[in-house]
């Protein structure tokens, strides 16, 4: 009895394989490793920018649901993918601003999802508390990039593409933003 026989005969070729046009796309399998690389972050960097939990799990899930939908349309030579996604998700989350008939400005500073520890030391908190508010003092454009940068991981060229200015345009922005952050703390030190 051959391998195939067998499979024919007990019917396990249902199981086993699917038909081909039933396997997954080189477009969902790489939508699919995004998703499960840049979940964690995209709800990280809509939370800080809408300052909201429940609105951020929905957001996030609008941005995804868009990506998905325009994931054959993902062109790798205008960018990461990351970059494409946290564009979609900034999108999503500029759209829940509007729709909640705000001023398009982003929050006054990154949501700290965890809150302090109950082990943190006081000069730890000290210093949350210090680079909280000197987040507070920088302009909404220059927090976006703070948050693209350090809470969701994207490099400058990403960064670049996500708000529409260039790779370098990106860094100098970035770099200005951290020196009023050390300037900020240095200052209240």
């Amino acid at each position: 009895m051959t391998n195939s026989t067998f499979a024919r005969s007990t019917g396990v070729e249902q199981v086993l394989a699917a038909e081909i046009s039933e396997a997954p796309k080189d477009a969902d399998l790489a939508f699919e490793a995004l998703y499960r690389s840049s979940r964690d972050d995209v709800y990280g960097y809509v939370a800080g920018l809408l300052r909201d939990r429940a609105a951020a799990e929905e957001v996030t899930a609008t941005a995804f649901e868009r990506a998905y939908r325009k994931r054959r349309r993902f062109d790798p030579k205008r960018g990461s993918g990351r970059a494409w996604l946290f564009g979609i998700a900034r999108n999503a989350a500029l759209d829940e601003l509007r729709r909640r008939k705000r001023h398009a400005e982003l929050a006054a500073d990154p949501a700290d999802l965890d809150g302090l520890g109950a082990d943190e030391d006081a000069e730890r908190r000290e210093v949350r508390l210090l680079l909280s508010a000197a987040l507070a003092e920088l302009e909404p454009r220059e927090r976006e990039l703070v948050a693209l940068k350090f809470f969701a991981g994207l490099s400058n060229a990403e960064i670049g593409t996500v708000v529409g200015i260039s790779e370098s345009n990106a860094g100098t922005r970035l770099h200005r933003a951290i020196e009023k952050l050390r300037e900020a703390c240095d200052g209240a030190l």
